[in-house]
């Protein structure tokens, strides 16, 4: 039985983590020194120090078309997202993403992002129980946030504070911060709550 919630989740650095994949293609194409640390951020800060801001825009486009499949989910994501369906929990994934990239190859990224959500059990046959209609890629940062008020979702789990805090983020949703670099979850402003980990999100929700 549901618990009369309905849980909305960004994709984008919330479910999937594009640390190691942004690592080796910039190790593939020579821009880096193997000793980089393996996160997103070291890669653009290092591209970026070296004069490679257009190089660095180029990437994210390859990475996020041609080279999502080989992106991951974090740790506990989609086994959080199992247990939510499980319990005939609503699920609703929202994400902000162009359809296609600002530089280079005119990759579709609704596309790639549709063809990881089949490869990862999110269709109507597939382990996750969420349908594809359930699955909302806008191309605003408003749109998004419309789609949140729309779906009715009383959670909203995202990584970017500056999101969770905008004015006009539907009032009766409870913020949900994914900000697995922390060292601890604690209160940021209002009604926002930070998360380390999937897991610790998980245990929250199926709490209420």
């Amino acid at each position: 039985m549901s618990s009369g919630i309905r849980v909305g989740i960004d994709f984008d650095n919330t479910i999937v983590c594009y640390d190691e994949i942004f690592y080796r293609v910039a190790l593939e194409r020579g821009l880096i020194p193997s000793d980089t640390p393996k996160n997103k951020e070291s890669v653009r800060d290092s591209l970026r120090q070296a004069g490679k801001e257009a190089i660095w825009t180029e990437m994210q486009g390859y990475v996020y078309g041609a080279r999502m499949s080989d992106v991951a989910a974090f740790p506990g994501a989609l086994d959080c997202i199992a247990k939510l369906r499980g319990k005939g929990i609503p699920v609703f994934i929202i994400s902000h993403k162009t359809r296609y990239p600002y530089k280079g190859e005119a990759y579709d990224l609704h596309a790639a992002a549709r063809g990881w959500f089949e490869a990862n059990g999110f269709s109507e046959s597939g382990s996750l129980g969420i349908s594809s209609r359930d699955i909302f890629l806008k191309e605003s940062k408003q749109e998004k946030l419309l789609q949140i008020g729309a779906c009715g979702c009383t959670h909203f789990i995202d990584d970017l504070p500056e999101f969770l805090a905008e004015p006009n983020f539907p009032k009766n949703t409870l913020k949900l911060l994914f900000s697995h670099t922390r060292t601890e979850g604690s209160l940021l402003g209002q009604d926002m709550t930070a998360y380390k980990s999937w897991r610790e999100i998980a245990d929250f929700l199926l709490a209420s």
